[in-house]
């Protein structure tokens, strides 16, 4: 997620401190992402040096500045809502980085890797599906925030079964059936 564009977006309702920036993204999003207000307060430092917000009026009582949208952020800001996320912008996949190491390393269980990885998954998608039954469909954003969250474990629960369904053809080819990567000539037979 880029916070740039998300401060971008909550300063389009109008103009804010950092600390009701963070608290309006925190609303907005369930908290599952929370800020630090030390980012959000670099990240405006940055928005104003690139002309997309500029301070609104004077510090309030506790020292605090508000800063308000440009027309260049507003413009910036409905760019970024009109256009489609890259998955090749998102942050690497540890999870893919971890296994594809694991697989790659000699005397690695990559199978208790996955279980524990599914495990852990499995925790998580219940957690999820607890706060969905707990009212989450009364707030909109959280709600679509936990949808996705819900769908985002369970494909990687079915990930996890296709990668230890992989393995585990990969250890039976093998004579001493130990698991390890795939011959680069494996690999791209199985593709």
């Amino acid at each position: 997620m880029s916070i740039r564009h998300g401060l971008l977006a909550l300063l389009e309702r109008g103009p804010s401190h950092g600390y009701q920036l963070r608290a309006q993204f925190d609303a907005s999003t369930g908290a599952t992402w929370p800020l630090n207000v030390g980012q959000v307060y670099t990240t405006l430092d940055r928005l104003e040096r690139d002309g997309l917000v500029v301070q609104d009026g004077e510090p309030d009582p506790d020292g605090r500045i508000a800063y308000r949208l440009t027309d260049a952020g507003r413009a910036e800001v409905q760019t970024w809502f009109r256009s489609p996320v890259s998955a090749r912008s998102a942050p690497r996949d540890e999870l893919a980085i971890k296994l594809a190491l694991a697989v790659t390393t000699p005397g690695v269980d990559v199978l208790a890797v996955v279980q524990t990885q599914r495990t852990g998954t499995m925790a998580t998608l219940q957690e999820l599906t607890r706060l969905k039954t707990r009212g989450a469909d009364d707030d909109l954003a959280w709600s679509l925030v936990l949808d996705s969250l819900v769908f985002r474990a369970e494909a990687e629960i079915r990930w996890l079964d296709h990668c230890e369904a992989r393995v585990a053809r990969a250890a039976a080819r093998r004579p001493q059936n130990t698991v390890a990567a795939p011959a680069a000539t494996d690999r791209a037979a199985q593709r």
